[in-house]
């Protein structure tokens, strides 16, 4: 997460054009990528990774879920490290952490192995990738900042669009194996350009210890939540374990609430859900990003073991959305700046559940041109429209000395959402067992799902509708009086800006 002023001082603060500020963003592009790309690949290794372990589809659920469990659950633990104990030092453990547990992942035995080497991964994407942002914030010059943080978002995004195209090759041509090897060097290489060119900075007024216990509560929490959902449908949900994790989940999460109410230091203040603007666009996040998450989830097996595409194909079929959003982000956050974020939130959650409708037409054969590509372009065009006015949105409507804190919380709710929908989705559509094997059943599940996860998208652009509100721009007293952009403690939103990576990306 973002935090107030830090070392270095402000003399020595990096500027953009230099050779050093370009190794800087290097290694924070490079850091970031690792864990955006292992994510989205993940997916597209799915079908193969089930037919070497002849595992089921919950098999294949905690092998994306672990990843995401200890990730969404670790993330304000990752920034509130860096900013005490020092930026650079937290992502360089990160970074190291998460070679590691990728080179587990790729040498993994059994589906229990790779499973708990997710879950690995994931601690160590929570620790490098809010250190990414934060290490731009801290050393680039106010004047060169900004261009710092667009370009680490251009990168990162061309990064993942290249990620599915690579490890689809990879998949194919050797094996699932090498998507977790391929981090290694590149894990090498941050390294090697951290340690040499990113200077160290911390948060001078973070105080106090960390919220371990809020961390223990809330992992605990989501872990006990996630298990029973996945096995509910398998064994029962009267079966005793399951509504033990269950019940024991709730228990946990309210005690979480409770600890974060009385906590000096909490991991999460609610006090930022005092803003009903920052509350609804949060709703919104864990609607949107839950039916993103849950939908995302199925395709690549959908593409793969229905339609017959290669793991190549499927990972670049979704290439066009990374295009669209590459090119009109910044152009969607300038709209939002000027009519403000309303009008694009509640419409284009509605695109984007008009292109998860269109996905239901694809079946056996699921020719690219009249099936696939239709819906992703609605789709893409949707995320566009959507993404960087809520970003912005969430971003201020916090106080300004919370902008970091804002950000790692909506991308934390947007990871739990995906979370849950991956837990619930398969289930609801009904999709269990070994049905991913079995094409017919599959397809049959995966309409299901895509109808399911497109409602609950118009749903989100509803609840815009309802519950977010344009910032009250006020007329200036006289000629020559300043405007104001809105009446938030916050800093407004600049023109192109929000397209970053606040709940989009990794």
């Amino acid at each position: 997460m973002l935090a107030g002023r830090a070392e270095p001082a402000d003399g020595d603060r990096l500027v953009y054009a230099s050779a050093r500020g370009r190794w800087v963003l290097t290694a924070t592009v490079l850091g970031s990528a690792m864990a955006s790309i292992d994510a989205t690949v993940v997916g597209i290794a799915l079908p193969a990774i089930g037919r070497d372990f002849g595992a089921g589809l919950a098999t294949l659920q905690w092998v994306v879920t672990g990843y995401t469990l200890t990730l969404a659950s670790l993330l304000l633990v990752g920034g509130a490290l860096g900013d005490r104990y020092g930026r650079r030092r937290v992502f360089l453990t990160g970074v190291v952490w998460f070679a590691l547990a990728s080179a587990l992942c790729g040498a993994a035995t059994g589906p229990g192995v790779l499973i708990a080497a997710r879950a690995l991964q994931g601690v160590g994407a929570a620790l490098l990738t809010p250190g990414s942002l934060a290490i731009l914030e801290a050393s680039f010059a106010d004047g060169d900042r900004g261009r710092a943080i667009g370009a680490w978002s251009g990168l990162s995004g061309v990064a993942t669009a290249i990620g599915p195209f690579v490890g689809g090759w990879l998949v194919q041509a050797v094996s699932w194996r090498l998507i977790f090897a391929i981090n290694l060097p590149l894990a090498a290489l941050v390294v090697a350009v951290t340690l040499r060119h990113v200077p160290e900075s911390h948060d001078r007024e973070a105080t106090g210890r960390i919220d371990a216990a809020g961390a223990v509560l809330i992992t605990a929490g989501l872990a006990g939540l996630t298990f029973g959902l996945i096995e509910g449908p398998a064994d029962g949900w009267t079966s005793p374990v399951v509504a033990a994790a269950v019940i024991g989940a709730v228990l946990l999460l309210a005690a979480f609430v409770q600890r974060e109410r009385r906590a000096a230091t909490p991991l999460l203040p609610l006090s930022l859900f005092g803003s009903m603007q920052f509350t609804a666009a949060n709703i919104v996040t864990f609607v949107l990003y839950g039916a993103l998450g849950g939908a995302l989830f199925l395709l690549p097996i959908q593409l793969q073991q229905v339609s017959g595409y290669s793991p190549v194909e499927a990972g670049v079929s979704l290439l066009p959305v990374t295009v669209l959003m590459l090119v009109l982000s910044a152009r969607s956050g300038a709209l939002a700046a000027r009519i403000g974020p309303r009008p694009q939130m509640s419409v284009g959650p509605v695109l984007v559940g008009a292109g998860l409708a269109l996905l239901a037409r694809v079946g056996h054969g699921g020719d690219y041109l009249t099936e696939v590509l239709p819906a992703v372009l609605v789709f893409g065009f949707g995320l566009a429209v959507t993404v960087a006015p809520l970003t912005t949105t969430a971003l201020s409507a916090a106080p300004a000395r919370f902008a970091g804190m804002a950000s790692a919380v909506n991308n934390d709710v947007a990871r739990a959402g995906g979370l849950i929908a991956v837990a619930v989705l398969p289930a609801a559509a009904g999709i269990t067992g070994s049905a991913y094997l079995h094409p017919d059943q599959f397809s049959a599940g995966f309409r299901t799902a895509c109808l399911i996860c497109a409602g609950l998208c118009v749903l989100s652009g509803l609840l815009a509708a309802a519950t977010i509100r344009n910032p009250v721009r006020e007329e200036p007293a006289g000629p020559g009086a300043p405007r104001l952009h809105c009446g938030l403690d916050a800093p407004p939103p600049r023109p192109g800006g929000g397209a970053g990576s606040g709940t989009g990306s990794d």
